[in-house]
């Protein structure tokens, strides 16, 4: 199991295959996606990834965690999230996740929070049909009806669908296909609509549903850094391509 990604989501566009059909894609951009720290199974109870994108100034940070970036000996990250991995999945500490860390035509699962949506009635929150537009019904033709006005329990149960505060939720859409990567400009083109809006963090990982391509790179694609220059590859990286 793969490590994932923080990447930022950037828009929509779409691409042209060579039959001149054309791809609607979200553009998904890394932006110096570094490894922050192991998870171990001996000292945490399991194996994951901590990750870090973006940028963050160090005067608005808390002390703590501006000692955890300098253990790390990487700059403050604005995001952190961390990856569940195999144990051969590690990757070390400093180094920055590539865009080919995946490979076209793979499938990928995206996390990210939904655009916000304010207060929404019943028809525009659960897709009530709402009532009647005549037969004596009149103001109250987007209202919701009976909540449960029964004799027994003569309440309105728990969990009802209702109307009240939309959006804002963290949804993980699946089996998404990479179209196109672009090592240079960190920026991965995945088909169809990725939840949240433009600027907002999204966790790419590998489908959990689909076989991992045979070409993706294990543990990972990824540069790291020695002697203040970034290398090509990582050993474990060039075995597992």
């Amino acid at each position: 199991m793969r490590s994932g990604v923080i990447a930022q989501k950037v828009g929509m566009t779409r691409v042209f295959t060579e039959t001149g059909e054309h791809i609607p894609v979200t553009v998904l951009k890394l932006g110096n996606c570094q490894v922050l720290g192991h998870r171990t199974k001996d000292k945490n109870g399991y194996v994951a990834l901590q990750l870090g994108s973006g940028s963050r100034k160090t005067v608005y940070l808390p002390k703590a965690e501006r000692g955890q970036f300098a253990v790390s000996k990487v700059e403050p990250k604005r995001k952190v999230a961390e990856f569940r991995v195999s144990e051969d999945a590690l990757i070390p500490v400093g180094a920055e996740i590539t865009a080919d860390h995946f490979v076209a035509g793979q499938f990928v699962d995206v996390t990210g929070t939904s655009v916000g949506k304010g207060f929404a009635g019943g028809m525009k929150r659960w897709n009530f049909g709402g009532l009647r537009a005549t037969h004596g019904v009149s103001v109250s033709h987007r209202s919701i009806g009976s909540t449960g006005g029964r004799q027994d329990p003569g309440k309105t149960f728990k969990n009802k669908k209702m109307p009240g505060h939309m959006g804002v939720d963290r949804i993980t859409t699946l089996n998404l296909r990479v179209v196109q990567t672009d090592v240079e400009r960190g920026l991965i083109l995945v088909e169809g609509a990725v939840p949240g809006s433009k600027g907002g963090w999204i966790s790419v990982r590998d489908a959990v549903k689909k076989p991992l391509p045979k070409e993706a790179p294990k543990p990972g694609k990824f540069k790291v850094a020695n002697g203040g220059e970034q290398a090509a590859e990582a050993p474990a990286e060039k075995e597992g391509a």
